[in-house]
C-alpha cells in the first residue's frame, strides 16, 4: 500500500468584469422580406427551376411568404435544401425545420416567416399547391422538361 498524501490548500479563482468571458452576440433577426430575399438568392445560386413566391401576409398567420421551386432530381432537391438550411443558420435564423429530406421528391423547409417547398417537377404538378393560394402552376422550364 502507498501512504496517503496530504492535499494542500484549495485555491479559488475569481474573475473580474474585465476578464470574464463575454456572451456571444445575439444574431440579428431578419425581417420577412430580408429572409425571402436570402432564400431566393440561395435558390437562384443553386439553379432552382420555376421559383414562385406567394405573398401570404394577411391571408394566414403561419407565414408571410411561401416559396415553391422545382429541382431537376432528388439529389438536386436535397442539396438545395441542405445548402439553404446552412445559409439560414449562418444568417442567424434559428429553429429551421426540414421534412422530406430522406426521399427528396418534396422537401419542406420551415424558416419561420417563410415556408419553402422544393419539388420534383412531376410531384409539383400532382400536388399543385400554388392553386390552393389562387395562383396557376408555372409552365415547366426547359431544364425541367429535359430532365424528365
Amino acid at each position: 500500500m502507498t501512504p496517503l498524501q496530504e492535499v494542500g490548500a484549495i485555491t479559488t479563482h475569481t474573475e473580474t468584469a474585465a476578464t470574464a468571458p463575454r456572451p456571444a452576440p445575439v444574431p440579428q433577426i431578419l425581417e420577412p422580406q430580408e429572409l425571402k430575399a436570402l432564400i431566393e438568392a440561395s435558390l437562384d445560386a443553386d439553379q432552382a427551376d420555376d421559383v414562385t413566391v406567394i405573398d401570404l401576409a394577411g391571408k394566414t398567420t403561419f407565414a408571410d411568404y411561401m416559396i415553391v421551386a422545382s429541382g431537376r432530381n432528388t439529389r438536386h432537391i436535397g442539396a438545395m435544401a441542405i445548402k439553404l438550411a446552412e445559409k439560414l443558420k449562418q444568417a442567424g435564423v434559428r429553429g429551421v425545420e426540414m421534412e422530406g429530406l430522406a426521399q427528396a421528391d418534396w422537401v419542406l423547409v420551415d424558416a419561420g416567416d417563410v415556408i419553402v417547398h422544393l419539388f420534383k417537377p412531376e410531384v409539383r404538378t400532382f400536388y399543385n399547391i400554388e392553386k390552393m393560394w389562387g395562383l396557376d402552376l408555372p409552365k415547366p422550364s426547359d431544364a425541367a422538361r429535359l430532365s424528365a
